[in-house]
């Protein structure tokens, strides 16, 4: 019999849990009974109104809503391979996906409708979408109504997928300057859900989730399955705001939530925070971006009852990697700065460029192996084989293991910065400046921002003669790429950038500066 498939859990726990409040969206309320049957008629109707096939892809741009996650979930029970977009995406990025990916049918809602509307309109793919639908209230481009759609279904429940069958294809930032996508299996994704859960020791029936990380990102993988799965009350916020987020903990009784450092710097530092308004909180996990040192003894301080759970992963591993537990969110353990252990069922390794596994505390790059990994990146076979070489995913981070399997990580192998939460590949934006005609070289990097982490930095050298300002490049960088990997400051030299002998710029020469003084756990 199958298990590592989303029937396993989903239907089981409408049953059980018939009447209690499985989803709160606002003024939304929906029982599990409720909940599961919309998801069916949804599942249904997709086959039957929108001639979606189990393998084919579907794509969302929307706010969190409960619309969102019944999409999700009728995915997961084979009504096709979701595409969740990201929000922040230039019009070029979303049409390059849609594209790439062959998507024929969007859901979006009334807010990202004229955007994603817009974006079509710059090239030939808008040929590819056959159908959009409008999910909620209000107007804009589209086919068919949302509620319309679920009427045409019937909750009959769908024929069971396999475990290998792909169910999420999620793009990511890609070092080429194009953004790849990540597909993962039904398998791949509940393992990773039992890996989270054996863990945190979380996801009961009495549990109450706060899904505040955007439904696009990989982040927010572990609380869409598991929560329902267990029986649990996921309490949904469109796009985070501070103050809500407060509200939503305190009337709620949130008893479980995932945040970007980001995110908790910005509910600590809100005017209405206070430490009794998020009492009911027992765990907090953090991750997707590097945790200021400051703001974490800050926490710690706060809320010393508060369970903190810090994780470390990516798209490509159906989100994580690794766990580090309250055990050693303590000021004074030398583990505090790790990233954890890895989650039981994955296999960590440091490698050198070689491929050889090197000995515990020296550095190289992390490459893991699990059942929770992505099957491939979408139609790309060279960098597939290339981020599996040897039999282990290559992440693209630095790091080192200690002698008892922390994961400690040092540097990013592919200078990636993470801003916010959200990944920025530094090639991807120096090709967006160096078209620039009075650009003769650049270089991108991250450098420490009190709030986001990490902001995007350019170190520009002009040619000869030429001139260009702060705000011209940030505007020509703005022309073709979304607005959180513009930069947000520009530094201009007089001399070439430095070199390496194998003529690579130094970029932790250029970094170096910045973040000699400024202590961060990543």
């Amino acid at each position: 019999m199958k298990e590592l498939i989303y029937h396993r859990q989903f239907l089981p726990a409408m049953q059980t849990f018939a009447e209690k409040t499985a989803v709160i969206d606002g003024s939304y309320r929906a029982s599990f009974e409720v909940h599961g049957k919309r998801v069916l008629c949804l599942a249904d109707a997709m086959r039957r109104t929108l001639g979606l096939a189990r393998g084919d892809r579907f794509a969302v741009m929307a706010a969190n809503c409960h619309e969102y996650l019944e999409l999700y979930h009728a995915a997961y029970l084979g009504a096709g391979i979701i595409n969740p977009l990201n929000l922040r995406l230039a019009g070029k990025e979303l049409e390059y996906i849609v594209e790439d990916s062959g998507t024929g049918i969007v859901f979006v809602d009334a807010h990202f409708a004229q955007v994603f509307d817009d974006a079509m309109r710059l090239g030939e793919s808008s040929g590819a979408i056959r159908q959009v639908v409008l999910m909620g209230p209000g107007d804009g481009p589209c086919d068919l109504g949302y509620e319309d759609l679920l009427a045409s279904g019937e909750p009959v429940v769908p024929k069971e997928p396999e475990e290998e069958d792909p169910v999420v294809l999620m793009y990511t930032g890609g070092t080429t300057g194009l953004p790849k996508g990540v597909l993962v299996t039904q398998r791949a994704e509940i393992l990773n859900c039992y890996h989270a859960g054996m863990v945190l020791g979380r996801f009961k029936p009495s549990e109450v989730s706060l899904l505040q990380t955007p439904i696009f990102h990989a982040a927010s993988m572990v609380s869409l399955l598991a929560t329902t799965g267990c029986g649990g009350t996921q309490v949904l916020v469109p796009m985070f705001e501070p103050g809500e987020v407060i509200r939503l903990i305190e009337e709620h009784r949130v008893t479980l939530t995932m945040m970007v450092p980001t995110m908790i710097a910005m509910m600590v530092n809100h005017p209405a925070f206070a430490p009794e308004r998020i009492a009911s909180l027992e765990s907090l996990t953090y991750g997707a971006s590097p945790m200021p040192a400051e703001l974490l003894d800050r926490l710690l301080a706060m809320l010393p009852d508060l369970e903190l759970n810090q994780g470390y992963g990516m798209t490509e591993s159906a989100s994580v990697l690794t766990f580090n537990g309250p055990d050693h969110h303590r000021p004074d353990d030398p583990r505090l700065r790790s990233v954890g252990r890895p989650v039981p069922g994955v296999e960590l390794s440091i490698q050198n460029e070689g491929g050889e596994i090197l000995p515990t505390g020296e550095t190289g790059e992390v490459c893991a192996k699990g059942g929770n990994l992505m099957s491939e990146y979408w139609h790309k076979p060279e960098a597939t084989a290339e981020a599996f070489r040897g039999g282990w995913y290559h992440t693209g981070d630095a790091g080192y293991l200690d002698d008892e399997g922390f994961l400690f990580l040092v540097d990013r192998v592919k200078d990636m910065i993470i801003s916010g939460g959200e990944n920025v590949y530094s090639v991807e934006v120096e090709n967006a400046i160096s078209g620039h005609p009075a650009v003769d070289e650049v270089a991108v990097i991250g450098v420490p921002h009190e709030l986001w982490g990490e902001q995007v930095h350019a170190v520009v050298v002009r040619k000869t003669g030429a001139e260009v300002s702060e705000a011209e490049v940030i505007e020509y960088a703005r022309s073709s790429i979304a607005g959180y990997k513009v930069p947000k400051s520009v530094e201009f030299r007089d001399e070439p950038l430095p070199l390496s002998g194998a003529m690579k710029v130094l970029k932790r020469a250029l970094r170096d500066p910045y973040w000699k003084d400024h202590e961060a756990s990543i």
